[in-house]
């Protein structure tokens, strides 16, 4: 405990030199980090918050590291990409937070069931404070893993404020503990600043869940003796409760106890005391001469994705005609038996067999162990989905809506999408996304949202209109360990059928089909709204086009465009999703940007109406770009 405490000191005096840029004090809470740290064995992973530095030196990080990452510097963790505790290591099997507080817990439960698939007896611990508990995901991640019972210590720092937020104004219960009840979990409340009741207590639950794996929420009863960044101070504290805490401080407590009782002497608290401080500023002095790290833009740009080594696998000697949906039933379960230890999870994909009945039969051949029904919460479910990653299992998550992503938003573009970027680690995950209109499914169940994705660094988007296209690409996403988001046009499933080979396949991204090929205009699609334009095209014979089908919209396949463009003189972009900041912007502009010489017109967009999609027929037909699409290709053509 006295290492964290004094590294704070040194830090808070950096940080009134300028030295640090900022510094989240965990003064007052050492024995709960250091507590949890040392009951945990040293290949257990622990989720961390921003004051728990007893975390990281009681996993014995080189003290340079840690200084190095709060200066910014390359021998930190996060190559100066992010800061202070915003960081993971697979070296010391510590996962930080993000600063959206709630992600991690659901990442938690996906760390402890890889554990328990792989029955490695082991536990997870996570910390969050009184404030994080009023986050969805909180209540999310406790009743994940208390339906699959999973070997997780949810880990309360309740210190009394949430910044300057009291209590009283962020629960209204006795105790944060008394929530377990509602979720049939275990809870225990622990006195935070007493080293000897956090470790004991800890230590003996730490046994129990590996022997009999469970979550048990822990609530620590602390305090915070600092602001909850140096810069808020402590105004809003009556004084008198400062008073009361400051003689439970934990660190000194010890020290007493240990003294009173003979363990320690004066001259040996001294001499760690003195040792500590040597460690601390010779491990300052070696990240203060490190050189300032020096910016690239291609070594940024390599890191947002993880390295993927395609292999492409062909196998067309047997074919037979599916539909979509068949494609990628077949894609699925053929992954499932390439990877052994790969997961699906999402709402009602087991025994029901999932709401497009996609996966069923999947539990009768790969069990309820790897086909798992979710409970309704998609952010802690893409969570979990991440915590598998990070214990080295693939999964995919399906989304029986692709609009239900909503509920499931920030893991997805804040923790799946920039955790390589940030510190190394990929998210092997791919969110299966059945979407669009045509089928009168109203405002909730019909967008094509695919634009709030391919603008978010880090996220791989597909989006195949054929069957052949849809097994072949979607068998690419489960073997790619970036976080792909897998949409399928639920117009398509059972409209289009195509002789695909019945064997596994695998499909590149980042190219497109070219599916016709003339000399007036090159029409540019991808999903539902390909088959529109073919549709266009067998109306119209006399229009000689190039007609390419994207499949994939991150990676975006531009060589192909241009090469067209610049054969043809003229460019329609169509799509389902409304106009404004859709794909068909960003592409229309790259057009103008590269081959503005080659153009005998304006590049024309053809996007639905700016209105959410509505229910009644008419009123969708009138809603999607669809039927405004020959008007408009013929417009261009004319020009």
């Amino acid at each position: 405990m006295l290492k964290p405490r004094l590294i704070e000191e040194k830090m808070l005096i950096l940080l009134r030199q300028g030295k640090i840029s900022k510094w989240f004090s965990g003064i007052g809470q050492e024995a709960i980090a250091v507590g949890v740290t040392m009951a945990l064995n040293k290949e257990e992973y622990i989720l961390p918050m921003h004051r728990n530095l007893g975390v990281f030196t009681s996993r014995n990080i080189p003290l340079h590291r840690l200084f190095g990452q709060w200066q910014g510097k390359a021998s930190g963790f996060t190559k100066g990409r992010d800061r202070s505790f915003h960081f993971g290591t697979q070296e010391y099997k510590i996962v930080g937070m993000i600063s959206h507080l709630g992600p991690q817990l659901g990442v938690a439960d996906g760390i402890a069931l890889a554990s328990k698939l792989k029955n490695k007896n082991e536990v997870t611990a996570v910390f969050t404070g009184e404030g994080g508990t009023s986050e969805g995901d909180f209540h999310e991640a406790l009743n994940v893993a208390s339906v699959w019972q999973l070997p997780v210590l949810f880990c309360v720092e309740n210190n009394g404020y949430g910044l300057s937020t009291p209590t009283k104004e962020q629960y209204n219960c006795a105790n944060i503990a008394d929530r377990g009840l509602g979720y049939g979990m275990e809870s225990h409340i622990i006195d935070g600043n007493n080293i000897v009741e956090v470790y004991t207590k800890v230590n003996a639950l730490a046994q129990s869940i590996r022997e009999n794996p469970r979550p048990v929420l822990l609530e620590f009863k602390t305090f915070r003796m600092r602001g909850h960044e140096e810069a808020s101070g402590v105004k809003y504290v009556p004084k008198e409760l400062m008073d009361d805490w400051a003689i439970k401080d934990p660190v000194l407590n010890f020290e007493t106890f240990l003294k009173e009782n003979d363990f320690l002497s004066k001259s040996e608290s001294t001499s760690i005391k003195a040792k500590i401080i040597e460690e601390i500023n010779k491990n300052l002095d070696i990240a203060f001469a490190e050189e300032a790290i020096i910016s690239s833009e291609i070594i940024e740009l390599d890191d947002v994705y993880h390295e993927f080594d395609y292999k492409e696998f062909k196998e067309i000697k047997n074919t037979k005609e599916i539909r979509f949906i068949d494609a990628i039933s077949d894609s699925l379960k053929q992954s499932m038996e390439r990877h052994d230890d790969l997961v699906i999870m999402g709402q009602d994909i087991a025994e029901y067999g999932g709401a497009f009945k996609i996966t069923a039969g999947f539990i009768e051949q790969f069990g309820k162990a790897r086909v798992r029904n979710t409970p309704i919460c998609e952010s802690a479910i893409v969570e979990t989905a991440m915590g598998l990653s990070i214990a080295g299992i693939k999964s995919i998550v399906e989304m029986q809506f692709a609009d239900f992503v909503t509920s499931g938003f920030n893991p997805v573009v804040n923790y799946l999408a920039k955790s390589h970027y940030r510190w190394g680690q990929q998210a092997d995950v791919v969110i299966r996304m059945p979407c669009g209109g045509g089928v009168a499914a109203g405002p909730f169940h019909s967008q094509t949202n695919e634009a709030w994705f391919t603008k978010t660094p880090g996220l791989k988007v597909v989006y195949p209109a054929f069957p052949y296209d849809a097994k072949g690409l979607l068998a690419t996403a489960i073997n790619d360990p970036n976080p792909v988001l897998f949409f399928e046009h639920k117009g398509l499933y059972r409209s289009i059928r195509q002789e695909v080979p019945a064997d596994y396949y695998t499909l590149p991204f980042g190219k497109a089909s070219l599916i016709k090929e003339g000399h007036d205009v090159t029409i540019i699609s991808y999903g539902a709204a390909v088959h529109w334009a073919l549709e266009t095209l067998e109306n119209n014979p006399e229009i000689s086009a190039d007609l390419i089908d994207l499949r994939t919209l991150q990676p975006l396949d531009t060589e192909t465009i241009y090469k067209s463009v610049k054969k043809t003189g003229k460019a329609i972009v169509l799509h389902e999703d409304s106009l404004f900041g859709g794909i068909a912007s960003d592409i229309s502009a790259l057009i103008m940007e590269h081959c503005f010489e080659f153009l005998d017109a304006p590049v024309k967009r053809v996007a639905s109406m700016e209105t959410p999609i509505p229910f009644v027929s008419q009123l969708e037909t009138q809603y999607l770009s669809k039927n405004k699409f020959e008007p408009a290709l013929k417009s261009l053509l004319e020009y």
